[in-house]
């Protein structure tokens, strides 16, 4: 498997964590004031997850661009 194949590979599966953590946060939401300091870190999965999948595109951009 190429790089650039196994990168897009992973770029899958950091979309899917990524989709995952938006609907996470978007259900906590629904259930806040309950639970409401848990704020912070569900959030930052959100960002950490979005980050992953940002950082990943950029490099296959990159490796595609080479």
């Amino acid at each position: 498997m190429s790089d650039v194949e196994s990168l897009k590979a992973e770029i899958k599966k950091l979309s899917s964590r990524a989709t995952t953590a938006k609907m996470n946060l978007h259900d906590f939401s629904e259930e806040l004031p309950v639970n409401w300091a848990d704020a912070p870190k569900v959030a930052q999965a959100v960002v950490d997850a979005y980050a992953a999948l940002e950082a990943a595109r950029k490099k296959l951009k990159e490796l595609e661009n080479a």
